[in-house]
C-alpha cells in the first residue's frame, strides 16, 4: 500500500503519521493541501525522482477544498516509486469516498475518547445529581458531541449484550440520537447564519 488515511484528532493523527513514516523507513515531507494551488505545487514536487522512500504527510485532508482533493486524486492513482502518502482527517465522513477507496484507513483512538468512554459507561449508573455534575463539566459543542456519541456506543453495546431493560435502553438511545442530531444541526444553522 502506498497511501494511508489516519482518522483521529489532529494531534494524534500527526503523531501516528510520523510513527508510520518511521515504520516505512521513509523520510517525511509535510505538505499543506488546502486549495488547488497546493495540489499543483505538490505535482511539481512529485515529478522529481525520489531515490529513497519518502512519506508525504498531508494533514486535515477533510478540510481541503473539493477541487484540491479531486486534483490530488491523480497522485494517488498513479503513485511515484518511493513515495508514500499519509493523510490525516478528524472525521472519515468528511473525506471524499474516492480518497478513502485509494487508502488504507487507520483509526486512531484518542485518549480523550477513552476518558469520555469510561465516564460514559459509568454515566448510566450515576444518580441524577452526579449526571448533572458530569454534564456541567462539558464546556463546548465538540466535547458534547464526543460525549453523546460515546453514550450512544455504550447503549448500543448494552442492547446487543444485555437481556434486561432493553426497552428503556432503546428509549434512551432514541433520545441520545436526537440530542446528537440537534448538536450537529445547531452547528450547521449557526454556520449558515454566520455566512449570511
Amino acid at each position: 500500500m502506498h497511501a494511508y488515511l489516519i482518522i483521529g484528532n489532529s494531534e494524534e493523527g500527526i503523531t501516528y503519521s510520523k510513527k508510520l513514516a518511521t515504520k516505512l523507513k521513509a523520510k517525511t515531507l509535510e505538505f499543506p493541501l488546502n486549495k488547488i494551488a497546493d495540489t499543483r505545487e505538490l505535482k511539481n514536487v512529485t515529478k522529481l525522482t525520489f531515490n529513497t522512500p519518502t512519506a508525504i504527510l498531508i494533514n486535515s485532508i477533510d478540510e481541503a477544498t473539493e477541487e484540491a482533493v479531486n486534483a490530488f486524486l491523480k497522485n494517488l492513482e498513479e503513485p511515484q516509486e518511493n513515495i508514500y502518502y499519509i493523510l490525516t482527517a478528524s472525521n472519515l465522513k468528511n473525506v471524499l469516498p474516492t480518497i478513502i477507496s485509494r487508502c488504507e484507513v487507520i483509526k486512531v483512538q484518542s485518549t480523550q475518547y477513552i476518558v469520555h468512554s469510561e465516564e460514559s459507561e459509568k454515566f448510566f449508573k450515576f444518580t441524577t445529581g452526579e449526571k448533572l455534575a458530569l454534564i456541567d463539566k462539558i464546556k463546548d459543542r465538540g466535547e458534547a458531541k464526543i460525549f453523546v456519541q460515546n453514550l450512544i456506543e455504550v447503549l448500543h453495546f448494552n442492547l446487543l449484550n444485555l437481556t434486561k431493560n432493553k426497552l428503556k435502553r432503546v428509549l434512551d438511545l432514541e433520545i441520545l440520537i436526537k440530542t446528537l442530531n440537534n448538536l450537529k444541526l445547531k452547528f450547521i444553522v449557526q454556520f449558515i447564519f454566520y455566512l449570511i
